[in-house]
């Protein structure tokens, strides 16, 4: 074993929690005394390890978690250099990744100057990033953030931690503003408005819905369906949690304003109503039956509503003078029990996709 120990390099043993004395799977041959293949000095140290304990056919003892810090970028010169050797610092352990969409400034070489694995998604939108970045990376633990240098890196070591401490699925940070122009008013006033209507529905998880900074477990990143397109991708990650019942927990941090030269793509009018839209869609997915039936309560009042004086005239002089108004409130309440059996209908096929996605959820494995 000896021999064995001799021919390890230094980093298996600093990434190697405990080092077994001896390996049952593997006895010297005393004519040879050769001991069995090792791992090449110039791989990885995770593969280095794999190696390793297939070599002896041991266990080294618990690993730490692999984290991949996500960056969705589109024209942030700027910034990125800044957010890339942030969050190096912060997170020395992690592989920091840039995703650019279509960017026609310098994003990229920037990016790949400072240190970041860099890629590119052509299809325009930053849901279209996240999907591509949540299918090509693997990872124990995900961070994603903006690239436009307005989140603290700061805190990403304390939301790793509380994630992996409290094994939780998402950890989203509230944006505090530390200057007035950081956190529009329209902003603010739409992501209130937004929010709330999320709580109401599917719970007070959450109430920065819209913040671009989060951290995710594995299980939440490759059991996330990420069929949105643009911005209102932030809010399918706070409805897929909540829907799914989903340990989450969110934190506070400071955001700042952008640096000089840097500017937003986010467009407040037009935007706001896709993400508006996307809610009314995500609630219509995940709570059909509270939905039709809402339309079916408008439908009913209605007709009854119009209805009624014409039964009543009727039972007092046995005539339907107003027979436009009798056929028009007939049809609303016969749409309206047709509304409420959509509903029943569809509540229990979103039943069965929440099933489905649960059970995606737990097939993949937690972390130890």
């Amino acid at each position: 074993m000896s021999d064995a120990i001799e021919h390890l390099d230094l980093a298996v043993l600093a990434d190697a929690a405990v080092l077994p004395h001896s390996a049952p799977g593997w006895r010297a041959d005393p004519a040879s005394a050769q001991p069995p293949d090792l791992p090449a000095p110039d791989m990885r140290v995770s593969d280095m390890r794999a190696a390793l304990e297939a070599a002896l056919g041991v266990e080294l003892g618990p690993k730490q978690p692999s984290v991949a810090v996500l960056i969705p970028c589109f024209n942030e010169e700027a910034a990125i250099g800044k957010v890339v050797a942030d969050f190096q610092a912060a997170l020395p352990q992690a592989t920091v990744y840039v995703y650019d969409n279509n960017s026609t400034d310098r994003t990229m070489l920037e990016a790949r100057a400072a240190g970041a694995v860099v890629r590119q998604e052509r299809l325009q939108g930053k849901g279209h990033v996240v999907r591509r970045m949540f299918a090509d990376v693997d990872a124990d633990a995900f961070v994603l953030v903006d690239g436009d240098d307005t989140y603290d890196a700061a805190a990403a070591p304390g939301m790793l931690r509380l994630m992996l401490d409290q094994r939780l699925d998402m950890v989203s940070a509230a944006r505090i503003p530390t200057e007035t122009q950081a956190y529009r008013p329209g902003h603010r006033l739409g992501n209130a408005a937004l929010t709330g209507m999320v709580r109401v529905v599917f719970g007070n998880g959450i109430s920065d819905m819209l913040s671009g900074y989060r951290v995710f477990s594995r299980r939440f990143v490759k059991s996330f369906p990420a069929l949105a397109a643009g911005f209102e991708t932030e809010t399918e990650f706070t409805v897929h949690a909540l829907a799914l019942n989903m340990p989450v927990r969110e934190v506070r941090s400071s955001y700042r304003g952008r640096p000089v030269g840097s500017r937003s793509k986010l467009n407040t009018v037009a935007d706001g109503f896709r993400i508006l839209r996307a809610i009314l869609t995500l609630i219509e997915q995940e709570r059909p039956l509270q939905s039709f039936a809402c339309i079916a309560l408008l439908l009913l009042v209605a007709g009854f509503g119009l209805g009624l004086p014409v039964v009543t005239e009727y039972l007092q002089t046995g005539l339907v003078p107003r027979l436009p108004t009798a056929v028009l409130a007939t049809g609303l309440v016969l749409l309206g029990f047709l509304s409420l059996g959509c509903g029943l209908v569809l509540d229990v096929v979103s039943r069965g996709r929440k099933e489905m996605k649960r059970l995606a959820y737990l097939a993949i494995p937690r972390l130890p």
